[in-house]
């Protein structure tokens, strides 16, 4: 039963009527502005420091699927979606911050003293530590595309996250950056027939504890 608190609210509709579609129409396709716009909506997720550290690339031609699609186990959802995005996670670099931190400080909304007080416990937090900044791009890249997700669906669009790929052959193929970690594959477009909704989730009671 739908709570007061669902019915009038059209985001969290979204959330609770999304699942991973399995099957696309592989006739529709997305244009370069709504592939775009996705991503827009996707960098606008959290990120610690204000660090952006993500990057997506974008496989939409058939020759890019067909590069991605025998070193992600041969996915239906890489050929047949419109796009599959490879979500990369940057490991932390804490030398970006004033540079990420500058449209802040011209638009005004941080004073320019204020860009130390984050780079240097940044750096004392992940610099040292290359389990935290690895993640760090696992975590980034992953708000990035949930946020992608729930967005692909307000635009009535299907979508499917998945692991299933050969990392090292990601990296090798894609030509990404010795601090890029493809965290996970996003394949996004219009779906097709057989769908299934929502499969039901755990009760709250058994994963929430009130202290």
């Amino acid at each position: 039963m739908k709570s007061e608190i669902t019915m009038i609210n059209p985001v969290i509709e979204c959330i609770l009527s999304r699942s991973a579609a399995k099957y696309y129409d592989p006739a529709a396709t997305l244009s370069d502005e709504q592939i775009r716009e996705l991503v827009r909506i996707g960098t606008s997720a959290p990120t610690s420091f204000h660090l952006q550290n993500w990057r997506f690339i974008a496989v939409r031609t058939p020759e890019a699927k067909a590069r991605l699609s025998p070193i992600a186990w041969n996915q239906p959802a890489v050929k047949d979606a419109a796009v599959t995005f490879i979500v990369c996670g940057q490991l932390v670099e804490t030398s970006v911050i004033p540079e990420r931190l500058a449209p802040l400080v011209e638009a005004g909304v941080m004073p320019a003293a204020m860009v130390p007080e984050w780079e240097i416990p940044a750096r004392n937090l992940y610099m040292a530590y290359p389990q935290r900044r690895r993640d760090e791009a696992v975590r980034t890249a992953t708000f990035g595309a949930a946020a992608m997700i729930y967005a692909a669906r307000s635009m009535g669009l299907g979508s499917t996250p998945m692991i299933g790929f050969d990392d090292e052959a990601v990296h090798r193929e894609f030509g990404l950056g010795a601090d890029e970690v493809p965290v996970l594959l996003l394949a996004v477009g219009a779906e097709r027939a057989g769908n299934w909704a929502q499969k039901p989730r755990r009760p709250v009671n058994e994963v929430l504890e009130l202290v």
